[in-house]
Protein backbone atom coordinates (compact mmCIF):
# COMPACT_ATOMS: atom_id res chain seq x y z
CA UNK A 1 0.00 0.00 0.00
CA UNK A 2 1.49 3.48 -0.87
CA UNK A 3 0.91 5.98 2.01
CA UNK A 4 1.82 8.79 -0.42
CA UNK A 5 -1.03 8.13 -2.44
CA UNK A 6 -3.55 10.64 -2.84
CA UNK A 7 -7.01 10.22 -1.18
CA UNK A 8 -9.75 10.31 -3.93
CA UNK A 9 -12.24 13.10 -3.21
CA UNK A 10 -15.63 12.03 -1.81
CA UNK A 11 -18.95 12.43 -2.70
CA UNK A 12 -19.65 15.65 -0.99
CA UNK A 13 -16.25 17.11 -2.44
CA UNK A 14 -17.22 16.54 -6.07
CA UNK A 15 -20.81 17.84 -5.34
CA UNK A 16 -19.11 21.06 -3.66
CA UNK A 17 -16.72 21.32 -7.04
CA UNK A 18 -19.47 20.79 -9.20
CA UNK A 19 -21.45 23.90 -8.31
CA UNK A 20 -18.70 26.00 -7.41
CA UNK A 21 -17.68 25.60 -11.17
CA UNK A 22 -19.62 27.96 -13.02
CA UNK A 23 -19.33 30.40 -10.06
CA UNK A 24 -15.24 30.27 -10.11
CA UNK A 25 -15.64 30.18 -14.37
CA UNK A 26 -17.37 33.10 -14.17
CA UNK A 27 -15.59 34.86 -11.14
CA UNK A 28 -11.86 34.28 -13.12
CA UNK A 29 -12.46 36.69 -16.25
CA UNK A 30 -14.40 39.21 -13.92
CA UNK A 31 -11.75 39.93 -11.30
CA UNK A 32 -9.14 39.82 -14.03
CA UNK A 33 -11.27 42.21 -16.16
CA UNK A 34 -12.17 44.61 -13.34
CA UNK A 35 -7.86 44.16 -11.69
CA UNK A 36 -7.26 46.32 -14.79
CA UNK A 37 -7.46 49.96 -14.50
CA UNK A 38 -9.56 50.93 -17.61
CA UNK A 39 -8.06 54.36 -17.94
CA UNK A 40 -4.50 53.24 -18.18
CA UNK A 41 -5.74 50.19 -20.34
CA UNK A 42 -7.12 52.50 -23.46
CA UNK A 43 -3.95 54.78 -23.03
CA UNK A 44 -1.17 51.75 -23.26
CA UNK A 45 -0.23 52.84 -26.58
CA UNK A 46 1.01 56.39 -25.64
CA UNK A 47 1.77 56.15 -21.88
CA UNK A 48 3.00 52.82 -20.68
CA UNK A 49 4.10 52.24 -16.94
CA UNK A 50 5.79 49.25 -14.83
CA UNK A 51 1.88 48.78 -13.25
CA UNK A 52 0.04 48.64 -16.14
CA UNK A 53 2.32 45.86 -17.76
CA UNK A 54 1.81 43.78 -14.87
CA UNK A 55 -1.80 44.62 -14.79
CA UNK A 56 -1.58 43.51 -18.67
CA UNK A 57 0.45 40.20 -18.00
CA UNK A 58 -1.70 39.17 -15.17
CA UNK A 59 -4.68 39.48 -17.39
CA UNK A 60 -3.21 37.89 -19.88
CA UNK A 61 -2.09 35.06 -18.11
CA UNK A 62 -5.40 34.34 -16.35
CA UNK A 63 -7.24 34.72 -19.60
CA UNK A 64 -5.22 32.46 -21.25
CA UNK A 65 -5.47 29.82 -18.75
CA UNK A 66 -9.33 30.53 -18.57
CA UNK A 67 -9.49 29.86 -22.75
CA UNK A 68 -6.89 26.46 -22.37
CA UNK A 69 -8.54 25.12 -20.09
CA UNK A 70 -12.43 25.33 -20.66
CA UNK A 71 -14.75 24.99 -23.84
CA UNK A 72 -15.04 28.77 -25.73
CA UNK A 73 -19.29 28.22 -25.99
CA UNK A 74 -18.86 27.27 -22.02
CA UNK A 75 -16.82 30.67 -21.33
CA UNK A 76 -19.22 33.11 -23.57
CA UNK A 77 -22.13 31.66 -21.73
CA UNK A 78 -21.24 32.29 -18.47
CA UNK A 79 -19.24 35.03 -19.24
CA UNK A 80 -22.37 36.51 -20.42
CA UNK A 81 -24.71 35.40 -17.68
CA UNK A 82 -22.26 36.72 -15.44
CA UNK A 83 -22.30 40.42 -17.06
CA UNK A 84 -25.88 40.19 -16.84
CA UNK A 85 -26.31 39.23 -13.04
CA UNK A 86 -23.63 41.47 -11.48
CA UNK A 87 -24.30 45.04 -13.82
CA UNK A 88 -28.10 44.46 -13.98
CA UNK A 89 -29.98 41.91 -11.95
CA UNK A 90 -28.09 42.72 -8.76
CA UNK A 91 -28.64 46.61 -8.81
CA UNK A 92 -32.15 46.07 -9.53
CA UNK A 93 -33.13 43.59 -6.99
CA UNK A 94 -30.69 46.32 -4.56
CA UNK A 95 -33.07 49.61 -5.61
CA UNK A 96 -35.87 46.88 -5.33
CA UNK A 97 -35.46 46.32 -1.63
CA UNK A 98 -34.41 49.90 -0.93
CA UNK A 99 -37.92 50.85 -2.37
CA UNK A 100 -39.51 48.85 -0.60
CA UNK A 101 -37.78 48.61 2.94
CA UNK A 102 -37.23 52.61 2.58
CA UNK A 103 -40.22 54.06 0.57
CA UNK A 104 -40.31 57.46 2.37
CA UNK A 105 -37.02 58.29 1.48
CA UNK A 106 -37.58 56.44 -1.92
CA UNK A 107 -40.17 58.69 -3.16
CA UNK A 108 -37.83 61.57 -2.39
CA UNK A 109 -35.47 59.79 -4.74
CA UNK A 110 -37.68 59.12 -7.41
CA UNK A 111 -38.34 61.79 -10.08
CA UNK A 112 -42.38 61.05 -9.98
CA UNK A 113 -42.47 60.51 -6.16
CA UNK A 114 -44.72 57.70 -4.77
CA UNK A 115 -46.45 57.05 -7.79
CA UNK A 116 -42.55 55.62 -9.10
CA UNK A 117 -42.38 52.94 -6.50
CA UNK A 118 -42.97 49.58 -7.29
CA UNK A 119 -44.88 48.88 -4.75
CA UNK A 120 -47.15 52.02 -4.99
CA UNK A 121 -50.55 52.40 -4.82
CA UNK A 122 -51.60 54.97 -6.70
CA UNK A 123 -51.60 52.84 -10.00
CA UNK A 124 -54.03 50.26 -9.36
CA UNK A 125 -53.21 48.25 -12.70
CA UNK A 126 -49.73 47.61 -11.50
CA UNK A 127 -50.79 47.29 -7.63
CA UNK A 128 -49.12 43.87 -6.45
CA UNK A 129 -47.43 43.34 -9.51
CA UNK A 130 -43.74 43.86 -9.16
CA UNK A 131 -42.98 40.68 -7.99
CA UNK A 132 -44.18 39.45 -11.37
CA UNK A 133 -42.68 42.52 -13.32
CA UNK A 134 -39.12 41.02 -11.69
CA UNK A 135 -39.38 37.57 -12.54
CA UNK A 136 -40.10 37.83 -15.73
CA UNK A 137 -37.72 40.81 -16.55
CA UNK A 138 -35.37 37.83 -15.17
CA UNK A 139 -36.72 35.65 -17.27
CA UNK A 140 -35.99 37.37 -20.24
CA UNK A 141 -32.45 38.02 -19.79
CA UNK A 142 -32.05 34.84 -19.58
CA UNK A 143 -33.82 34.06 -22.36
CA UNK A 144 -31.37 36.87 -24.00
CA UNK A 145 -28.32 34.45 -22.75
CA UNK A 146 -30.18 31.17 -24.24
CA UNK A 147 -31.05 32.09 -27.67
CA UNK A 148 -27.01 33.48 -27.55
CA UNK A 149 -26.28 29.88 -26.57
CA UNK A 150 -28.56 28.73 -29.55
CA UNK A 151 -27.17 30.97 -32.15
CA UNK A 152 -23.63 29.43 -31.16
CA UNK A 153 -24.61 25.70 -31.27
CA UNK A 154 -26.00 27.28 -35.18
CA UNK A 155 -22.51 28.41 -36.15
CA UNK A 156 -20.50 25.91 -35.00
CA UNK A 157 -22.59 22.36 -34.48
CA UNK A 158 -24.75 22.69 -37.49
CA UNK A 159 -23.54 24.88 -39.96
CA UNK A 160 -19.41 24.15 -39.15
CA UNK A 161 -18.51 27.64 -38.92
CA UNK A 162 -16.66 30.01 -36.96
CA UNK A 163 -18.24 31.16 -33.55
CA UNK A 164 -20.46 34.46 -33.61
CA UNK A 165 -18.12 36.33 -31.33
CA UNK A 166 -14.56 35.76 -31.32
CA UNK A 167 -13.09 33.85 -28.71
CA UNK A 168 -8.86 33.36 -28.81
CA UNK A 169 -5.97 33.60 -26.52
CA UNK A 170 -5.12 36.71 -28.79
CA UNK A 171 -6.19 40.10 -27.05
CA UNK A 172 -7.89 43.11 -29.02
CA UNK A 173 -5.59 46.51 -28.44
CA UNK A 174 -7.31 49.26 -27.34
CA UNK A 175 -8.45 50.84 -29.96
CA UNK A 176 -9.81 48.32 -31.75
CA UNK A 177 -12.25 47.83 -28.46
CA UNK A 178 -12.79 51.61 -29.10
CA UNK A 179 -14.35 50.98 -32.38
CA UNK A 180 -16.28 48.42 -31.97
CA UNK A 181 -18.13 49.90 -28.97
CA UNK A 182 -18.63 52.77 -30.73
CA UNK A 183 -19.93 51.31 -33.78
CA UNK A 184 -21.73 48.54 -32.16
CA UNK A 185 -23.83 50.96 -29.78
CA UNK A 186 -24.31 52.97 -32.75
CA UNK A 187 -25.94 50.57 -34.82
CA UNK A 188 -28.06 49.48 -32.06
CA UNK A 189 -29.37 52.81 -31.56
CA UNK A 190 -30.43 52.41 -34.96
CA UNK A 191 -31.88 49.29 -34.25
CA UNK A 192 -33.60 49.71 -31.19
CA UNK A 193 -35.39 53.01 -33.06
CA UNK A 194 -36.30 50.92 -36.21
CA UNK A 195 -37.62 47.66 -34.56
CA UNK A 196 -39.38 49.47 -31.47
CA UNK A 197 -41.44 51.65 -33.84
CA UNK A 198 -42.42 50.12 -36.39
CA UNK A 199 -42.52 46.42 -35.07
CA UNK A 200 -43.76 47.31 -31.42
CA UNK A 201 -45.80 50.62 -31.85
CA UNK A 202 -47.12 50.28 -35.80
CA UNK A 203 -51.00 49.29 -35.91
CA UNK A 204 -50.34 46.52 -38.75
CA UNK A 205 -47.62 44.59 -36.44
CA UNK A 206 -48.90 41.77 -34.28
CA UNK A 207 -46.87 42.47 -31.82
CA UNK A 208 -48.08 45.58 -30.93
CA UNK A 209 -50.33 44.19 -28.55
CA UNK A 210 -48.32 42.29 -26.86
CA UNK A 211 -45.98 45.29 -25.92
CA UNK A 212 -48.72 47.47 -25.13
CA UNK A 213 -50.20 44.81 -23.00
CA UNK A 214 -47.41 44.05 -21.00
CA UNK A 215 -44.27 46.72 -20.82
CA UNK A 216 -47.14 49.89 -21.23
CA UNK A 217 -49.22 49.24 -18.47
CA UNK A 218 -46.18 50.62 -15.99
CA UNK A 219 -46.18 54.04 -16.88
CA UNK A 220 -43.53 55.09 -14.21
CA UNK A 221 -40.68 52.94 -14.63
CA UNK A 222 -38.26 51.33 -12.19
CA UNK A 223 -35.32 49.26 -12.92
CA UNK A 224 -36.94 45.76 -13.79
CA UNK A 225 -38.75 47.27 -16.29
CA UNK A 226 -36.11 47.32 -18.75
CA UNK A 227 -36.61 43.89 -19.94
CA UNK A 228 -39.89 43.37 -18.69
CA UNK A 229 -42.46 42.36 -21.80
CA UNK A 230 -44.09 39.60 -23.55
CA UNK A 231 -41.16 37.28 -24.43
CA UNK A 232 -41.61 37.76 -28.16
CA UNK A 233 -41.43 42.04 -27.65
CA UNK A 234 -38.14 41.47 -25.74
CA UNK A 235 -36.42 39.68 -27.90
CA UNK A 236 -37.04 42.20 -31.15
CA UNK A 237 -37.00 45.35 -28.92
CA UNK A 238 -33.67 44.00 -26.39
CA UNK A 239 -32.41 41.24 -27.69
CA UNK A 240 -32.22 41.57 -31.32
CA UNK A 241 -30.47 45.37 -31.57
CA UNK A 242 -27.89 44.22 -28.64
CA UNK A 243 -26.62 40.87 -30.23
CA UNK A 244 -27.09 41.81 -33.98
CA UNK A 245 -23.88 44.55 -33.99
CA UNK A 246 -21.94 41.94 -31.52
CA UNK A 247 -22.30 39.66 -34.38
CA UNK A 248 -22.10 41.63 -37.89
CA UNK A 249 -18.80 43.00 -36.44
CA UNK A 250 -18.05 40.19 -35.01
CA UNK A 251 -16.77 41.27 -31.28
CA UNK A 252 -14.12 39.67 -29.55
CA UNK A 253 -15.06 37.75 -26.40
CA UNK A 254 -13.53 40.48 -24.33
CA UNK A 255 -15.16 43.16 -26.31
CA UNK A 256 -18.57 42.06 -25.88
CA UNK A 257 -18.78 41.51 -22.42
CA UNK A 258 -17.45 45.05 -21.79
CA UNK A 259 -20.14 46.28 -24.62
CA UNK A 260 -22.77 44.11 -22.44
CA UNK A 261 -21.94 46.09 -19.51
CA UNK A 262 -22.22 48.99 -21.01
CA UNK A 263 -25.53 48.43 -21.76
CA UNK A 264 -26.40 46.64 -18.73
CA UNK A 265 -25.90 49.72 -16.95
CA UNK A 266 -27.36 52.05 -18.96
CA UNK A 267 -30.79 49.77 -18.17
CA UNK A 268 -29.88 49.62 -14.88
CA UNK A 269 -30.36 52.97 -14.73
CA UNK A 270 -31.78 55.07 -17.39
CA UNK A 271 -34.95 52.97 -15.71
CA UNK A 272 -34.57 53.14 -12.50
CA UNK A 273 -36.77 56.34 -11.91
CA UNK A 274 -34.57 58.03 -9.31
CA UNK A 275 -34.00 61.83 -9.95
CA UNK A 276 -30.45 61.27 -8.84
CA UNK A 277 -27.83 59.70 -11.22
CA UNK A 278 -24.31 59.10 -11.48
CA UNK A 279 -24.08 60.81 -14.72
CA UNK A 280 -26.76 63.70 -15.09
CA UNK A 281 -25.55 64.47 -18.52
CA UNK A 282 -25.80 61.57 -20.46
CA UNK A 283 -28.12 58.64 -18.45
CA UNK A 284 -30.55 61.82 -16.83
CA UNK A 285 -31.50 62.65 -20.07
CA UNK A 286 -31.96 58.74 -21.37
CA UNK A 287 -33.97 58.26 -17.76
CA UNK A 288 -36.09 61.03 -19.06
CA UNK A 289 -37.01 60.13 -22.45
CA UNK A 290 -37.54 56.72 -21.20
CA UNK A 291 -40.40 57.99 -18.54
CA UNK A 292 -42.28 59.85 -21.34
CA UNK A 293 -41.99 57.10 -23.91
CA UNK A 294 -43.83 55.31 -21.01
CA UNK A 295 -45.71 57.96 -20.02
CA UNK A 296 -46.69 59.23 -23.70
CA UNK A 297 -48.49 56.03 -24.78
CA UNK A 298 -45.22 55.15 -26.75
CA UNK A 299 -45.79 58.11 -29.48
CA UNK A 300 -41.86 58.46 -29.79
CA UNK A 301 -38.76 58.03 -27.82
CA UNK A 302 -37.98 54.74 -29.75
CA UNK A 303 -34.56 54.93 -29.23
CA UNK A 304 -32.26 53.71 -26.53
CA UNK A 305 -30.02 57.20 -26.65
CA UNK A 306 -31.96 59.86 -28.33
CA UNK A 307 -30.33 60.38 -31.44
CA UNK A 308 -32.42 58.74 -33.83
CA UNK A 309 -35.38 60.03 -32.56
CA UNK A 310 -33.81 63.60 -32.68
CA UNK A 311 -32.69 63.32 -36.37
CA UNK A 312 -36.43 61.42 -37.38
CA UNK A 313 -38.00 64.30 -34.98
CA UNK A 314 -40.06 62.09 -32.65
CA UNK A 315 -38.72 63.21 -29.50
CA UNK A 316 -40.92 63.43 -26.92
CA UNK A 317 -40.83 66.67 -24.74
CA UNK A 318 -37.07 68.01 -25.27
CA UNK A 319 -34.46 66.13 -27.34
CA UNK A 320 -31.41 64.84 -26.97
CA UNK A 321 -29.39 68.18 -28.08
CA UNK A 322 -31.50 70.00 -25.50
CA UNK A 323 -31.15 67.60 -22.78
CA UNK A 324 -27.40 67.91 -22.75
CA UNK A 325 -27.28 71.80 -23.45
CA UNK A 326 -29.28 72.16 -20.11
CA UNK A 327 -27.47 69.61 -18.32
CA UNK A 328 -24.36 70.95 -19.26
CA UNK A 329 -25.58 74.59 -18.38
CA UNK A 330 -26.92 73.67 -14.91
CA UNK A 331 -23.76 72.14 -14.47
CA UNK A 332 -21.55 75.20 -15.39
CA UNK A 333 -23.84 77.17 -13.15
CA UNK A 334 -23.49 75.12 -10.27
CA UNK A 335 -19.62 75.04 -11.04
CA UNK A 336 -19.45 78.82 -11.41
CA UNK A 337 -21.51 79.15 -7.55
CA UNK A 338 -19.42 76.73 -6.30
CA UNK A 339 -16.14 78.80 -7.28
CA UNK A 340 -18.05 82.14 -5.89
CA UNK A 341 -18.72 80.97 -2.76
CA UNK A 342 -15.07 79.19 -2.25
CA UNK A 343 -13.92 83.03 -3.11
CA UNK A 344 -16.52 84.72 -1.03
CA UNK A 345 -15.40 82.30 1.87
CA UNK A 346 -11.87 83.13 1.84
CA UNK A 347 -10.41 85.08 4.87
CA UNK A 348 -8.83 88.40 4.37
CA UNK A 349 -5.27 88.92 4.24
CA UNK A 350 -4.29 91.00 7.63
CA UNK A 351 -2.52 93.89 6.50
CA UNK A 352 1.27 94.35 7.31
CA UNK A 353 1.88 96.84 9.99
CA UNK A 354 4.29 99.81 8.79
Amino acid sequence: MNIFQSAQPSLLDRAWLAIRYPYDLVRNPLDALLSIPALSFLLIPTFSSYATSLNLLFFYVTWSTLILSNSPLKIEVLGTLGIRIVFYLLPATAFLVFDSATPNIAAKAKEHGEVALPMGEEQGVRKGRWWRTALVSAGNVLLGVVLQFGMELVFTKLLHIRSALKISTTLPMPWAITIDLIRGLFLREILSYVLHRYALHHPDSPLTDYHTNWQHTITAPYTFVANYDHPLAYVVHVFLPTYLPALLFRFHLLTYLMYLAIISLEETFAYSGYNILPSGLILGGIARRQERHLMGEGKGNYSCLGIVDFVAGTSLGQDVIEDMTEEADNNHVQERLKGRTKKGGRKPKSRSRS
